[in-house]
């Protein structure tokens, strides 16, 4: 597996922590907004065991859970029990070298590789589903976070499911994809719904242009929005031991455009200039346009080319782009517009303007002063025309995690509330939760909640307020 590796950063927050514990009376420096009642849950790679070649995308899923209620705080950190965990806990070893790939060593009798649950958790329908882009979704018992097993809905869905489904914030419904619907590296996609009680109303598939990763996807109002870009899955590549996914730009850039109520075969494609994007800020339509914000590159990060020589760094740092789809217009082509220059990634807003227009975004983002990649140190705020309207940095040596908004009340005017995020001290090898104020991030963290261990670099979280 010739996947590159992710380039070695300023701290060293990557390395997987070897336990799970309770900490329940955490010191709070500051004092927490006694509005935050509920639990952050925070979904990343915590590998169980050292393997061999093995890409950090692929290190078993570890959930932090912070639970805050009347300005106190506690923590639970638990890894998810897939059955490729589970069978390495037994054998007492790596069995698995991510990917679904065997190690040589491994006994026969070894279950395949079941994916790894660490890319995001979510809540919806009465469930808490830890998600990775490659497997069916993992249910974990809230509180606790003992996995109860994969979560197909009844039979209702069918093969991978994407750790970033969307949901409506007037219906309920969540929308979701799949990549290689059909088998590892086919170009087929699965699509459909889980309406507010999760139960599945829909699912379907369709043919993608050619075989994509495609770790996100848009969703306002009325349209699905799918980007085929060309990071490419091989087949061929993977079996002769070269990489089975590969920045390949001669493929072409495409997002197809289908109606939520339409069919897959009524789908529009358009063109645009090469590019990759692991993930939308937000969309919304605008008359006979649609308009999305998203986080892109020019090439695709942490792969290689199909002949295993890297990217270019420079060109492989994201930064907040907005899209333009004229549905009207008598093209197939959308525009790309970078909105700031400013290397970043990890883009939120305030959930209950999910596909519809807004006019707050936050980020995780580099330290414009240290041409370093993934290294993100601040948070940055936008507009709803990617504005800055505010910047906060962090002491050198620091990192920060995907920012969370959480709104004061639910009918709190849109960007009203607080931004949770994982903080990670270098300088004491631990981390914070940091909460700041959503609207003056300026002025930092409201109140940091301390742990005496580190979290380690993850990927996604959301807020789940009390019931």
């Amino acid at each position: 597996m010739q996947q590159q590796t992710a380039p070695d950063t300023a701290f060293s927050n990557q390395g997987p922590i070897p336990m799970e514990c309770d900490a329940p009376f955490l010191k709070v420096k500051g004092e927490l907004p006694r509005e935050l009642n509920g639990t952050l849950y925070r979904n990343g790679p915590n590998p169980q065991f050292d393997a061999p070649g093995a890409h950090w995308f692929v290190g078993d899923g570890m959930l932090h859970a912070f639970h805050l209620e009347n300005g106190r705080a506690s923590y639970r950190n638990r890894w998810v029990r897939t059955p490729k965990w589970q069978a390495e806990h037994d054998t007492g070893r790596a069995l698995f070298g991510g990917f679904g790939r065997k190690l040589p060593d491994a006994p026969a009798t070894a279950i395949p590789d079941g994916g790894v649950a660490n890319t995001n958790i979510i809540f919806h329908g009465g469930r808490l589903l830890a998600l990775e882009e490659a497997h069916l979704p993992m249910e974990i018992e809230p509180g606790t976070l003992a996995t109860l097993g994969s979560c197909n809905y009844g039979g209702g869905i069918k093969g991978p499911f994407t750790a970033h489904p969307k949901i409506d914030p007037v219906t309920g419904e969540m929308m979701f994809f799949g990549y290689n619907a059909a088998g590892p590296f086919t170009p087929a996609l699965s699509f459909g719904s889980v309406d507010a009680s999760g139960v599945v109303t829909r699912f379907d598939r369709f043919e993608a242009p050619y075989t994509s990763m495609v770790h996100d996807f848009v969703a306002t109002e009325n349209h699905l929005l799918f980007p085929i870009l060309p990071l490419t899955g091989s087949m061929t590549r993977a079996m002769s031991g070269r990489p089975p996914y590969a920045w390949e730009p001669e493929k072409g850039a495409y997002v197809g455009v289908m109606k939520r109520n339409g069919s897959a075969g009524d789908s529009v494609w358009f063109r645009a200039e090469n590019c990759y994007v692991f993930h939308i800020m937000n969309a919304w339509e605008d008359g006979d346009r649609i308009i999305a914000d998203v986080m892109q590159c020019e090439e695709a990060p942490l792969f290689t080319h199909p002949d295993g020589s890297p990217t270019d760094p420079i060109k492989s740092r994201a930064r907040l782009c907005r899209w333009i789809f004229d549905l009207a217009g008598n093209t197939d082509r959308f525009t790309q517009t970078y909105l700031d220059d400013i290397k970043g990634e990890f883009p939120r807003i305030d959930d209950r303007r999910a596909g519809l227009s807004s006019n707050h975004g936050w980020y995780a983002c580099a330290n414009p002063d240290l041409p370093m990649f993934n290294a993100f140190s601040g948070v940055m705020h936008v507009n709803g025309t990617g504005s800055r309207l505010g910047h906060y940095q962090l002491p050198a040596g620091d990192g920060i995690s995907e920012p969370v908004f959480v709104a004061r009340s639910d009918d709190a005017a849109e960007g009203d509330g607080w931004l949770l995020a994982t903080v990670y001290r270098g300088r004491e090898n631990r981390s914070d939760l940091a909460v700041f104020n959503a609207g003056d991030i300026e002025a930092g963290p409201v109140a940091l909640v301390q742990l005496a261990h580190r979290v380690p670099d993850g990927f996604h979280g959301n807020w789940v307020g009390a019931a």
